[in-house]
């Protein structure tokens, strides 16, 4: 079942929802887990990862830090 904020609308958690299938295609999907300290290890490596590392086209081939960086930080 899809999540939803507000009722019937689907829509307000499209970015969190997007991320989630990333997450899962690219780290839970690829690796066993033994317990539940090695998946959230794993998870807060991927996060590290997908903020600082990962270029994303959607981005102008920036990391979310670089593109937040550039496009919410004031101009000296």
């Amino acid at each position: 079942k899809q999540s939803m904020s507000r009722k019937g609308n689907c829509l307000d958690n499209a970015v969190v929802e997007c991320f989630f299938g990333t997450l899962k295609s690219e780290c839970f999907y690829l690796d066993e887990f033994s317990n539940i300290s090695e998946l959230k290890d794993a998870v807060t490596e991927y996060i590290e990862y997908y903020n600082s590392r990962r270029i994303s086209l959607k981005l102008k081939g920036l990391t979310p830090i670089e593109y937040r960086n550039q496009t919410y930080m004031p101009r000296v």
